[in-house]
């Protein structure tokens, strides 16, 4: 664990999980998996009277919030993370009770939830579809003579939700030459050069690229000022 020193202290009441094995500095139980940290000095979960909570662990957020709300006392678990250097959420200490609470309530809505995502889901694929399109359009209209076809899987590869991809970036989404012409130069990198070949072989990234860079820069250059004969 980190210095023994009260982490910041913005969500109510805190227990921590040590990094290392503490002991209690009032009944000396331990090594403790979770403390509390009094004026510096580690205590139980016992000796804090906070014995009786159960763990929640973090990733359900809605049984997590209705989980404090239900309990009349509850607490917020964090750890030190050092590479960080920052205090980070595990999960909360909820009163069992109000667990219980919590996931009837969860449970009574789960299927007004589970069509909600569905929803979502169908809106967020259809936006992905409508986008994937304008990005095929505007690499058509910056390189006519791109195949259709070629077009479009650039498109649909480079638009990816979640992917970090180009197409996903601020200036992918805003459809901008530079954006458009880097995720049509990846392409051509990867599907028209041995590229791919010449990293596997072991050639450093920047090697790679300069040998290929005359082979791509052709490509480009011919579909800028060609007519596609698949379009």
């Amino acid at each position: 664990m980190a210095p023994l020193a009260t982490p910041p202290h913005r969500t109510g009441l805190l227990v921590v999980q040590p990094l290392k094995r503490r002991h209690c500095g009032e009944c000396q139980a331990g090594p403790l998996q979770m403390l509390v940290l009094e004026d510096g000095a580690p205590r139980c979960l016992d000796c804090a009277d906070l014995g009786h909570l159960v763990f929640l662990p973090r990733g359900d957020t809605a049984l997590t919030r209705r989980s404090r709300e239900e309990s009349a006392l509850s607490a917020v678990v964090v750890r030190f993370n050092r590479r960080r250097s920052r205090y980070e959420r595990q999960g909360v200490l909820v009163e069992e009770a109000g667990l219980a609470r919590a996931e009837e309530r969860c449970l009574a809505d789960a299927e007004a939830r589970r069509r909600r995502r569905m929803r979502d889901a169908r809106r967020r694929a259809g936006e992905d579809v409508r986008f994937a399109e304008a990005f095929g359009a505007e690499i058509r209209r910056l390189f006519p003579g791109c195949p259709a076809d070629r077009a479009r899987d650039i498109a649909g590869h480079a638009s990816v939700r979640g992917s970090g991809r180009v197409g996903r970036s601020a200036a992918g989404r805003a459809l901008t030459e530079v954006a458009v012409t880097s995720a049509v130069v990846a392409a051509v990198r990867h599907t028209d050069t041995p590229y791919d070949q010449l990293l596997m072989s072991g050639v450093p990234r920047h090697e790679a690229r300069r040998r290929i860079m005359a082979m791509v820069e052709t490509t480009l250059r011919a579909w800028r000022v060609g007519v596609s004969e698949a379009g």
